[in-house]
């Protein structure tokens, strides 16, 4: 293999999880929110990346780089403010994962570029689907970390249906059933899920003590791709107690969280929050000329309920 090749090579299996420890070590930029970055080697994995040279390397392995990389991107695009290419790589991880027929891989795509990359887009009935595909093929496979994130996200699915109380159960299951496995990534980010249950539960109290446990879990292991949404999430659940003060310190966290990562999706979930509540004190200038900057930047996912949102705002604040 030519020196630049191998080169690339070795990035690929950089990208491949080997045990949870390593995850951490191995897959830093994207955890730690260097989204850009992150975004930069993935592509050029994937550039490299050959299905009849690389495809033993899931046998090899346990795991294939090539939709590792792709599922990977889906997320990074996605966060970075690109819909519509985080689709499409999302498909495209699962497609090869399906062709490549390795049960590991195909769980990993169904997880990551499935279940939660669809979580992202708030896309209900996509969440639901995913999960209960995935919790067959983990079952069967005896998949014990993607059968807990399984149940975690159909618990979510239940949440979002309006049976509440058997869907925190269920959240409160599988995240249990997760931490048994050893796992530690994305715990801050199944914590945030249940705290938004607990909120739709009109139980805000019992959603920022999870909220403080994920955030001292970020701060503990780095892992900050989804703290601009935890403090978001925060900012929400105080309002629910009528704390303005502390949810707009909230918002405003989160926001400089996301503007540092160049996280533009985060970025307008929590301009959104903050742009309702100066719409209920009177302050609607300030809030249309926030909106229309961050709605304007975006280019792609229109039909996006985060978008369709924002639209409906801003031409609310408009007519105000």
């Amino acid at each position: 293999m030519h020196k630049s090749g191998l080169w690339t090579f070795q990035r690929a299996q950089a990208y491949q999880p080997a045990h949870p420890a390593s995850r951490l070590r191995r897959r830093g930029l994207l955890e730690i929110g260097e989204l850009a970055s992150a975004r930069a080697h993935l592509e050029q994995v994937i550039a490299f990346y050959d299905l009849q040279q690389h495809r033993s390397l899931a046998f090899l392995y346990g795991q294939d780089p090539g939709v590792s990389c792709l599922s990977w991107s889906a997320w990074a695009l996605w966060f970075l403010g690109y819909p519509d290419q985080a689709l499409k790589r999302s498909q495209e991880a699962l497609a090869l994962a399906q062709e490549l027929d390795h049960p590991f891989t195909l769980g990993f795509a169904q997880c990551i570029a499935g279940m939660v990359f669809h979580q992202f887009r708030r896309e209900g009935q996509a969440v639901r689907e995913w999960s209960e595909t995935e919790m067959r093929l983990s079952t069967e496979e005896g998949f014990a970390v993607f059968q807990a994130a399984a149940t975690i996200f159909r618990g979510l699915s239940q949440v979002e249906e309006g049976q509440i109380e058997e869907g925190i159960a269920q959240m409160l299951q599988g995240l249990a059933a997760f931490q048994a496995t050893g796992m530690r990534l994305q715990h801050p980010h199944f914590l945030a899920l249940l705290a938004e249950a607990y909120g739709k539960a009109g139980q805000a109290e019992e959603g920022l003590s999870v909220l403080a446990e994920a955030l001292a879990l970020v701060e503990k292991s780095g892992e900050r791709y989804y703290e601009a949404e935890l403090r978001q999430l925060k900012g929400e659940l105080l309002l629910m107690q009528g704390d303005e003060a502390e949810a707009e310190a909230s918002f405003d966290k989160a926001i400089e969280v996301a503007r540092q990562q160049s996280a533009k999706s985060w970025e307008l979930r929590t301009v959104m929050s903050l742009c309702r509540l100066w719409q209920k004190q009177g302050r609607v200038d300030e809030a249309r000329q926030m909106l229309a900057e961050i709605y304007t930047w975006f280019t792609e996912g229109f039909d996006t309920p985060d978008l369709q949102e924002a639209k409906a705002l801003l031409e609310e604040l408009s007519r105000s």
